[in-house]
């Protein structure tokens, strides 16, 4: 792989301003779980590895369990996912692949389990991996 530019080296305030998001995200009412499933499926859709291997390490350290974390790429079928951690799973599906438009009836199912603050908090934790995972698999940022 040729070596492409830093972000953070060569523009630093956008950068930073990346990190805004992510202070606010710090701040809001999510739960670590709920923060790091996200991170975690829209990085497997977008195969951004270098954002796999963070997030899996840092929702290990968090209390998630290997379970949980193999099965994530397969939640539909497997059991031990809560109805709001599916809700969440299908808004990041489709903001994520956002070829055509969130579903109505994805986002409404998101809204009626979460509430509107909660849904608003989750769309901007979705929107802000999609951005971190598209300037890590756009510079070929490698995993540790």
């Amino acid at each position: 792989m040729s070596k492409r530019i830093n972000i953070l080296e060569t523009e630093a305030k956008a950068y930073n301003a990346m990190l805004g998001l992510e202070k606010y995200l710090g701040a809001s009412d999510l739960t670590k779980t709920h923060k790091e499933l996200i991170k975690i499926r829209a990085s497997q859709i977008n195969g951004c590895a270098f954002c796999i291997d963070m997030h899996t390490k840092d929702a290990r350290k968090a209390g998630e369990t290997e379970q949980r974390i193999y099965a994530l790429s397969a939640w539909r079928e497997a059991p031990f996912f809560t109805e709001e951690e599916r809700a969440i799973l299908a808004l990041t599906e489709e903001v994520t692949l956002i070829t055509g438009r969130v579903s109505d009836a994805t986002y409404q199912r998101a809204e009626a389990l979460l509430g509107s603050s909660y849904l608003a908090q989750v769309i901007m934790a979705i929107v802000t991996i999609n951005a971190w995972n598209r300037i890590a698999v756009t510079t070929q940022l490698q995993p540790a």
